[in-house]
Order: C-alpha cells, then sequence, then structure tokens
C-alpha cells in the first residue's frame, strides 16, 4: 500500500502582513491562501488599550476566539461578554459581533472560522464603518500557497 505525501507548512506570525481594516492587529495565518486548507482559517488578533475591531458579522462561518492575554468585551447581538485569559468564545453564524479591548495592556487572541464562504469577499459583511475602512480585508481565500 502506498502512503500519500503529506504537505506540512509552518506559517509564523512574524512573517504574515497585518491587517488593521477593522481595527487591531488581524494576521491570517492558516488558510487557503497561505497553506490550503479548506475548511476554515485561523489566526492571531492583537489590540491595544482601548482598541476594537468594528461590527460586522459572517453569513456562512461561526467564529472561534480564545483570549491568550488581556481583558476584552465582545458584543455578539445584544449581549455582551466580558473576556479575559484562558476564555474562549462562539460566534454564531450570521451574529453581529464587536470586540474591545477594555483592559490596560496589549489583548491577544487567536480566532479561527468555519465553514469556508464560497468566495472570500463574501465571509465578512461590515455592519459599521471599520477604522480604516480604506485598507483591503484580510485575504483568506484562494488556492495557491
Amino acid at each position: 500500500m502506498a502512503v500519500e505525501q503529506v504537505r506540512v507548512t509552518k506559517v509564523a506570525a512574524a512573517g504574515v502582513s497585518p491587517n488593521r481594516r477593522r481595527g487591531g492587529d488581524i494576521r491570517v495565518l492558516l488558510s487557503p491562501k497561505t497553506v490550503g486548507t479548506t475548511s476554515g482559517f485561523m489566526g492571531v488578533l492583537t489590540l491595544a488599550p482601548g482598541e476594537h475591531v468594528s461590527e460586522h458579522y459572517h453569513p456562512y462561518s461561526e467564529e472561534f476566539l480564545y483570549v491568550v492575554r488581556g481583558r476584552l468585551t465582545m458584543r455578539v447581538e445584544t449581549d455582551v461578554v466580558d473576556l479575559e485569559p484562558d476564555d474562549a468564545l462562539a460566534v454564531p453564524i450570521g451574529a453581529r459581533h464587536r470586540l474591545v479591548n477594555t483592559s490596560d495592556e496589549e489583548a491577544l487572541v487567536v480566532f479561527h472560522l468555519a465553514p469556508l464562504a464560497p468566495r472570500p469577499e463574501l465571509g465578512h459583511v461590515d455592519t459599521e464603518e471599520p477604522p480604516q475602512a480604506g485598507a483591503p480585508s484580510p485575504q483568506v481565500g484562494g488556492n495557491s500557497r
């Protein structure tokens, strides 16, 4: 029986360009574009004290967050949830959400979204003007590596 060759790709956050369109420093690490994923994408978000990620929703994906450092407040629709290190939160498909760093230290969050939208441009819908509205959205789609 032949064993299929497996390709493993390591991605370092420091080597990924930050996207600041929706606020904070968002780095998509593992995605269809970076490593050829087919079911979702993951990355890290860094937020300075008082900084926020503008309100948006994902029409095709759930979003999973894990707080590594800092204290944050997440508004999901009308619910407000305070988050601290080692807390995790799932945001349902289609739920409007907005994240704010409410602490006096930099916050670090790991996020994962799945499943993928049919096309990358359909993955996020802004419901509030992003802080960097002219900047491009994070590129997570495509089949190139």
